[in-house]
């Protein structure tokens, strides 16, 4: 088995008929890749619990969750508390820094290039199209590393923007320092010359605003 075909049978592994669908039909005509794809993917709930994705996409500096709904799953089965759950749920991962799209079974199956054309369109937004740009880049990836950090109870580690935006440790270390060098970050703790921890500076922050 192939390096692609391995990464598919790993995602299609607990998936049902509809995510395996849209898998076949969907995401790899669409990119000829599962690179960055990861299938059910947990996420801490916004209930100090966790949940899982159907899909993820984690490619920096993109975190799409992919969500394919039946319409049994939406109608008549579902309570009014567990439709106001589900609403909630998606606030907090757009909160999160999550960006969602959302397709449904029929349209998976009765519209697969509709379904294409969309992810290519977002991630085209993103990676290569009116966003490309270094700098409007560089302000995402800052502004997210500064609120996360913020929302921290203890300083922001290197670890944490690597998990956070899917960042080699180099990478992580470099945009870190960007950040110091902007004076929007500052070191934790009384080390110069290796730095493990950062505090954002909202001194700083607010004189921008």
């Amino acid at each position: 088995m192939n390096a692609q075909g391995e990464r598919k049978h790993r995602l299609e592994e607990g998936h049902g008929h509809a995510e395996k669908l849209f898998l076949e039909k969907v995401w790899y005509p669409a990119f000829r890749n599962f690179d960055d794809l990861q299938g059910e993917y947990e996420v801490a709930d916004f209930k100090d619990g966790s949940r899982f994705l159907d899909f993820a996409f984690i490619q920096y500096p993109i975190k799409l969750a992919i969500e394919i709904d039946g319409y049994g799953a939406h109608s008549s089965k579902v309570t009014r508390w567990q439709f106001a759950d589900s609403l909630m749920r998606q606030n907090h991962l757009i909160i999160d820094g999550w960006q969602i799209l959302r397709f449904s079974y029929d349209e998976v199956i009765e519209r697969p290039r509709m379904c294409e054309q969309t992810l290519q369109q977002f991630i085209g937004c993103w990676l290569g199209g009116t966003r490309s740009s270094t700098s409007g880049v560089d302000d995402l990836i800052e502004a997210e590393i500064l609120r996360h950090a913020l929302r921290l109870d203890r300083p922001l580690r290197p670890c944490d923007v690597m998990e956070l935006l899917n960042l080699s440790r180099i990478k992580a270390y470099r945009v870190l320092h960007h950040l110091l060098q902007k004076k929007v970050l500052l070191p934790a703790g009384k080390g110069t010359q290796t730095i493990r921890g950062f505090l954002v500076n909202q001194q700083e922050i607010y004189q921008r605003e």
